[in-house]
Formats: structure tokens, C-alpha cells, sequence
């Protein structure tokens, strides 16, 4: 499989085993040239072995299939996945393959394994791909990864893999000034342990010819000039925010930062034990809710949000307060009104535009392909929904569907799960499905090359996820749209975006152009640092979960604030799933009759049924049945934690302050086996 000339280029350092990032347009090879590099590898480094780290599970599948025909059989390969179920432990089949195409989160898990079928070292591997590599920064699992390897380096562990890096977009880390942007490559560089950012100079003529941008569109609308369901839903806020007698909180309904003020209330009231304050804000972050997804689609998808909230309210809660009692009746009394005014109100401008983008492009004979890109998995849906009620896009042969994120949750109309969003990228890509409406979860590595529109629904993201989306549109003569409101915050983004993707163009010119002396004396200082502010952080952290000791914490339901159990309760099944082992524990929750829906298989567990306060109803998490242990697992935010020093709510269990112990199968079992010889 021949390589274009710019590729060559970009890879010959690599195949000299140096550490490099390619840097080259979407659609252009980096997984092609990246392929290579792993041939050449295998066939020159004795005992070599290759790992592929991408981010995102259907990128599993794809890489696999450009690996594959580059290797072509000559060296054994496999790619694993969540997705795909009871499997051998991650180091028997690391040892078994010579290269391996993995999620990142999986070779994290294998790392931090004490199983010896499940562990592998990072210095089991001699080469390093990691794709999208823009994503190697703070916290995330591919940083989490990296950093292990530059404390090899800086241990002076040998032999240490090579790593290659990739991606279209290194961004600017929010930097808004050229010393910012190039400062945030620098510590990508750092991360990666990178010698060289590389990208075409002599055959840039070349990659131009085969990186063709689609031709950017601003489709722009005017606001709504009459709005009566939104000024109703306002209406309906403002009373409440009269009930909660708060004169200083802001009003400023239907944005982002009212949503970010009412979820710290929620917390804070919580913390303070005022539920019915907890309970306002809650009800006021669902009326917000309906606000963006009424700008977003229609006042009918808006109000069915709303609807279904409420009624989820009276199914599951059985002790009611006066608070939610007086916001039920609220809602009940304007349902009809609201109704009416869904029903009847002015269509929205956006969807307006929208319905004619897709009219121009796939009323034309050409077989056009599409991505609409949107926020949320509610929008994504309710977008869906839209499109199949427009009889004129029915004419037009659209053929849709939704492309969303897997997602962790129980509520299955929320969510796809990894193996729908594999059989949905196959029907894209065999073009039984000829438009999909996706959220940033098809943003990345998505390889679709019919794919000829690409449309950004009133967005609000940064530069990376500008260039990333405008990079699924791969056909000729392609088009990228812009829709949003003439004069809003996203049309303001989004000019800045287009300002940043030059500026980081820019910076990684001027680290390209640095003596390699100061270069490589910025990168050790760089790496000296991270890892430093790493172990400090480490350190608070283990501080922080030895604030108090476990006994001495009560968990509570967040909803009724009854107190359900202790700290020392709790135990970590597999480093993840927080569990109560208290056999008391049982007489707080109800479960539900029929188990949680997850298609996929865990290789030590499977869900049971959902679990809930029984005194409020309130939803606490999942039963799952680990080996043959019956356990509930708690979801951190299901729990407000009454500290010696008072009551804290928490949005992570890693950041409880106290230690929670790993859960011990046969001392469970042995405990539980004493308990009944005792009954």
C-alpha cells in the first residue's frame, strides 16, 4: 500500500524510532501513515510489539481495518473493546498478539490490575500510537497513561516504548495569544515526550491537493419575534423563584450560567439541609432545560421533557414535601396552556434553515451524505423526531438516524449502546442510513469518505471540535453550515474558532522553527514540572480520603435526607462500582422487577434491577450481581455525605474524604456464610 510523498515526509523521523506527533489535516492518512510506521516496526525491532490507543470505541473497528490491510497477514493483530464482551484478560492476549488496537480506558485497567491474566507493564510494548493525541493533557486517561511513561524515563527505566502521536487539531488550550497557544503545545510535546511535531514542508502542495476544505457556509436566522411558550415557561420561573425569597439569585433564564447557578444551589441547600430549597432549584434546572431545548427544536419537545419529568416525579416518589406538592400543582395547572401554546406557537428559525440546507443538498441526484451535529442526546433525538414528521424531507429520501454517546446511565432513551452505534456507522458508511444526527461522539476519526454535508447546529465549542467536525465532510466539493441566530454567543464562537485555528497554526510553526537545543531543554523542564504537580495532587488526594475516618461519615439520601448507612460501609469493586456490603443495608432500598438494560457483557458482572430510597423513592444506583454476589452499587450523587464537620454533597466518589477499602469476594462470601450459620 503506497504512501503520498507528504506522508513519507511526515513519518521518516519515526521510522528512525523517534518520539514524533504528525500533524496533518482530517482525511488526509495519519492512520495510513501510522499504519506504516507499525509495519516497518514490526519488521525491524526485535520483539517488537504495537499498541493502538484510540478514544473512542468505534474507532476499535475502523483502525482495525486500515491496520489490517497494511500488515496484510504477516503479523497477528486483535482490537478490543468494551463492546465486546467475556473476553481473555488483556495481558494473556497482549502476549499472545503483536499488535493490539484498544480503547484507552482498557489498557489503563490492565495496567493498574493486580490480575495476572489482566496486567501488562507499559514496557511490554515497544511502539506507542496514540490517535487523537490532542486529548494528552491533565486528567484524562490518555495523560493518566503517558505519565507513566515519563516516570520510566525520568527513572531511567529501559527500554522505553516509542510513541507516535496524531492529530488534526492541537488547539490552544483556551489561550487567546500566541505565547499561550505555543506554552500549551509545548506541554502536549512534553506529555507525548515528543522530539518533533511533524507536518509537511516540502510536499505541502501535495497534501493541499488531497485536503480539500468543504466551503463554509454561515446560515444565520433572526429570533423568534413572538415567543408565548417560552415567556409562559419564564412566568412559571419567576414565581418560583418568588417562593424561594433568594432576591440576589439572577433571572437570567433559558443560558448555560442559570443552569451552572441552580445546580450549585441544589448543592449547597442540600449541604445545608434545606430540601425544599434543593427541591426549588431542581425544578428550576428542569424549566431551564426546557428553555434550551425549545431554542434548540420545538416547544412540543421542550414540553414533553417537562411532562415526562413530572410524571417521573409522581411515579417514583413516595414521600412527598410541601415544596414539590406546590410545583406539581404548578405545573398541573398551566399543563393545558402550555400545551396549547406548543401546539400553536411560531416555528423556530432555526429549524427552518436547517429544513432548507437538507432540501438543497439532498434534493439533488448526487447521493449526498450528511452529519447534523448537536449538543445534547436530548436534542439529537428530538431533532430525529422533527425530521421524521417533515413530509417534505421524507420526499427528499432522508434516511436518518441518531448518533449518540454510550453513556453509563439506566434510562435507555438517553443513550445508545456501543453496539447500536457500530451498526449505525455501518449503515452510514453502506449509505443505507444517508444522514445522521450526531453529538460530539462522531466529532473524531469518524471516516465516512461519501460523506459531502456537514452542518453544526447552533453550537457552542472550541476551536478543536470546529476543525474536528469540518473533517467528517471528506467528499468533493463538500459543504460545511454553520446554523445559529444572527448576533448569539455561538456565532461569536464560532469566528473566534476560525481566529484560534489560525493562531494554533501559528504556534506550532514557531515551535517548529525553535533551535532543537532549547527545544528539547523547554520539554525536560516541562516534563520535570507535570510530574512534580502529579505527585502533589496525588498527594492532596490521598490526604483529602484521609480526612476522616470511614465510621465516622454518614450517608445519606440526598433527597430525604434520612440516614442510610456509614462510610466504612462501602467497599470499590473493581476500582469503579462503589458498593454497600452492610447486610442491613438491604431494609433502606426497594429494586426494581426487571434488571437494568446494558447490551454488553462485563467478564465478573451483570446488572440487576434499580434501587431506590424507600422512604422518598429517590434513585440511588443498580444492583449488580458480581462472580454470585448480590450488591448495590451507589451512585456519589444519590448521597449527601454528613461529615464531624459537617455535610457535604460530592460529584465523584474519588473525592470522598475518607478511604473506601476494595471489596473482597472471598471475604464476603465467608462473612456472609458465618452470618447464616448464626441465624
Amino acid at each position: 500500500m503506497e504512501l503520498r510523498p507528504y506522508q513519507w515526509e511526515v513519518i521518516m523521523p519515526a521510522l528512525e524510532g523517534k518520539n514524533v506527533i504528525i500533524w496533518l489535516p482530517t482525511g488526509t492518512g495519519k492512520t495510513r501513515a501510522a499504519a506504516y510506521v507499525a509495519k516497518r516496526h514490526l519488521e525491524t525491532v526485535d520483539g517488537a510489539k504495537v499498541v493502538v490507543l484510540v478514544n473512542r470505541v468505534h474507532l476499535v473497528t475502523q483502525h482495525g481495518e486500515e491496520f489490517s490491510r497494511m500488515l496484510d497477514g504477516r503479523w497477528s493483530m486483535t482490537t478490543l473493546s468494551g463492546v465486546m464482551g467475556s473476553r481473555a484478560g488483556f495481558g494473556h492476549v497482549a502476549r499472545h498478539h503483536d499488535l493490539l488496537i484498544c480503547t484507552a480506558e482498557l489498557l489503563q485497567m490492565a495496567l493498574t490490575s493486580t490480575e495476572e491474566e489482566e496486567h501488562v507493564e507499559l514496557t511490554a510494548f515497544s511502539l506507542i500510537v496514540v490517535d487523537e493525541c490532542h486529548h494528552t493533557h491533565k486528567d484524562t486517561v490518555y495523560n493518566v497513561i503517558l505519565s507513566r511513561y515519563l516516570e520510566h524515563k525520568l527513572q531511567k527505566v529501559r527500554p522505553l516504548p516509542q510513541v507516535l502521536g496524531l492529530t488534526a487539531s492541537p488547539g490552544t488550550g483556551g489561550a487567546s495569544k500566541l505565547d499561550g497557544a505555543i506554552d500549551h503545545i509545548l506541554q502536549l510535546c512534553a506529555n507525548l515526550d515528543t522530539w518533533r511535531i511533524m507536518s509537511p514542508e516540502n510536499y505541502r502542495p501535495q497534501l493541499e491537493e488531497h485536503s480539500p476544505k468543504p466551503c463554509k457556509q454561515y446560515d444565520l436566522c433572526q429570533r423568534r419575534v413572538q415567543d408565548p411558550f417560552g415567556d409562559l415557561i419564564k412566568k412559571l420561573m419567576d414565581q418560583i423563584h418568588d417562593h424561594l425569597e433568594m432576591p440576589k439569585l439572577n433571572r437570567n433564564f433559558g443560558t448555560p450560567m442559570y443552569e451552572q447557578q441552580v445546580v450549585e444551589l441544589s448543592q449547597t441547600a442540600a449541604e445545608k439541609g434545606c430540601q425544599e430549597q434543593r427541591v426549588y432549584a431542581l425544578h428550576l434546572r428542569r424549566y431551564n432545560d426546557a428553555l434550551l431545548i425549545h431554542d434548540t427544536v420545538r416547544a412540543v419537545d421542550a414540553l414533553a421533557a417537562l411532562q415526562d419529568f413530572y410524571d417521573r416525579e409522581r411515579v417514583s416518589k413516595t414521600q412527598i414535601l410541601h415544596a414539590e406538592r406546590w410545583l406539581l400543582a404548578l405545573f398541573d395547572a398551566h399543563r393545558n396552556e402550555l400545551t396549547r401554546l406548543a401546539a400553536h406557537g411560531p416555528e423556530n428559525p432555526k429549524l427552518k434553515m436547517l429544513e432548507q440546507i437538507l432540501l438543497e443538498k439532498f434534493g439533488s441526484p448526487s447521493n449526498p451524505r450528511g452529519i447534523v451535529f448537536t449538543r445534547t442526546r436530548q436534542s439529537a433525538r428530538s431533532l430525529l423526531l422533527w425530521l421524521q414528521q417533515q413530509s417534505d424531507l421524507q420526499k427528499a429520501n432522508i434516511r436518518a438516524q441518531v448518533l449518540i454517546g454510550a453513556g453509563n446511565n439506566s434510562n435507555q432513551s438517553t443513550h445508545m449502546t456501543q453496539r447500536d452505534q457500530q451498526d449505525v456507522i455501518r449503515q452510514f458508511r453502506v449509505g443505507a442510513m444517508n444522514l445522521l444526527v450526531a453529538t460530539s461522539v462522531a466529532e473524531e476519526g469518524l471516516d465516512i469518505a461519501q460523506c459531502n454535508v456537514v452542518v453544526r447546529y447552533g453550537l457552542l465549542t472550541n476551536e478543536i471540535s470546529m476543525v474536528q467536525a469540518r473533517g467528517r465532510a471528506r467528499a468533493d466539493q463538500s459543504v460545511y453550515s454553520f446554523v445559529a441566530t444572527e448576533g448569539s454567543r455561538e456565532l461569536r464562537r464560532e469566528l473566534t474558532n476560525e481566529a484560534l485555528e489560525a493562531l494554533m497554526e501559528q504556534a506550532v510553526a514557531a515551535i517548529q522553527k525553535m533551535d532543537q537545543a532549547e527545544y528539547q531543554a523547554k520539554i525536560r523542564d516541562l516534563q520535570h514540572e507535570a510530574l512534580i504537580k502529579r505527585a502533589v495532587r496525588a498527594e492532596q488526594r490521598e490526604s483529602r480520603r484521609q480526612q476522616f475516618p470511614a465510621e465516622h461519615v454518614r450517608l445519606l439520601c440526598i433527597n430525604c435526607m434520612v440516614a442510610v448507612g456509614y462510610g466504612s460501609d462501602l467497599r470499590k469493586v473493581e476500582g469503579t462500582h462503589h458498593v454497600n456490603v452492610n447486610p442491613n443495608f438491604s431494609i433502606y432500598y426497594t429494586v426494581s422487577r426487571d434488571p437494568v438494560a446494558i447490551h454488553r457483557a462485563f467478564k465478573d458482572w451483570k446488572p440487576g434491577g434499580t434501587i431506590s430510597c424507600r422512604n422518598c423513592g429517590e434513585g440511588w444506583g443498580l444492583q449488580i450481581i458480581y462472580k454470585s454476589a448480590t450488591l448495590p452499587v451507589l451512585k456519589v450523587r444519590s448521597m449527601l455525605l454528613e461529615t464531624p464537620q459537617g455535610r457535604i454533597q460530592t460529584k465523584q466518589w474519588s473525592k470522598v474524604p475518607f478511604p473506601v477499602a476494595d471489596f473482597n469476594f472471598v471475604q464476603h462470601c465467608a462473612q456472609n456464610l458465618q452470618d447464616l450459620s448464626l441465624n
